[in-house]
């Protein structure tokens, strides 16, 4: 896999290019991995599943804000080539896709935002432990608890906490501030662009309300729930969530080139 701006990325190409590609942006402390195959590897699509800076394999330090991801996002973009991409993120991936759509809406053309917001709060409590090595443990833990839904299969929770254990404790206290300060709630009806809101009806960590806001106050906007799914829906249910991004950027209207 290679490296662009700095960003290691996975490219999967689908072979058509009538589609808009999708740009993958995972969610806090995560990397490309995050995503699954059936989704890193859709049928028919350009996917670039990131790894967004100081994450997974790519250089630099991790941010703490949207905006600055969001620019690091561009900046690989024009150094791959691409004008134009649906991007599809997951909790804080989301808060960087609106970001882009807000601040970047020539280079969007539209949004899939699973298990997000346009506010993403973060218990202080979880905060605060994730602030401290010695007590970063704690602040994973009690995120992995709030990820899990009640159908959420042991190996897909094993996997998750075991991933939350790996990732470098000033890394995730920097996204988790990242999704603390994000709010996008004054702006959501400027955006112009294609915006799918997708949630499971069992997150608990970013609940149905949150994606339903989306679906109500960006214009056109569509919300899709998935029954029997927490906040790790990309990974409890991948098979479904490829059949939805893939109808979805079948309605995203594209022109290749442009």
């Amino acid at each position: 896999m290679p490296f662009s701006a700095g960003l290691y990325y996975f490219f999967h190409d689908g072979g058509k290019t009538t589609s808009p590609p999708m740009i993958l942006l995972p969610g806090a402390g995560g990397d490309h991995l995050a995503w699954p195959p059936e989704i890193r590897r859709m049928p028919g699509i350009r996917v670039y599943a990131l790894d967004l800076p100081g994450h997974g394999k790519s250089s630099g330090a991790g941010r703490q804000s949207a905006a600055d991801y969001a620019q690091s996002v561009v900046e690989f973009m024009d150094m791959v080539g691409l004008w134009r991409a649906v991007f599809v993120g997951h909790s804080m991936g989301g808060a960087v896709a609106l970001t882009l759509a807000l601040e970047y809406p020539e280079r969007t053309a539209g949004l899939g935002l699973v298990s997000s917001g346009a506010r993403l709060p973060v218990p202080a409590d979880i905060l605060e432990n994730a602030a401290s090595s010695s007590t970063f443990p704690f602040a994973a833990q009690d995120l992995h608890t709030l990820s899990c839904g009640t159908h959420t299969s042991p190996r897909v929770a094993e996997q998750n906490l075991k991933r939350l254990m790996s990732v470098r404790p000033t890394l995730l206290y920097g996204d988790l501030l990242t999704c603390d300060r994000f709010d996008a709630t004054e702006h959501l009806a400027s955006i112009r662009t294609p915006v799918l809101a997708i949630c499971g009806t069992y997150d608990k960590l970013t609940p149905l309300r949150y994606s339903a806001t989306l679906a109500a106050q960006i214009p056109g906007a569509a919300l899709q729930t998935v029954d029997e799914a927490g906040h790790l829906l990309i990974l409890e249910q991948p098979q479904r969530l490829a059949k939805i991004l893939s109808f979805f950027l079948m309605t995203v209207p594209y022109t290749p080139g442009a």
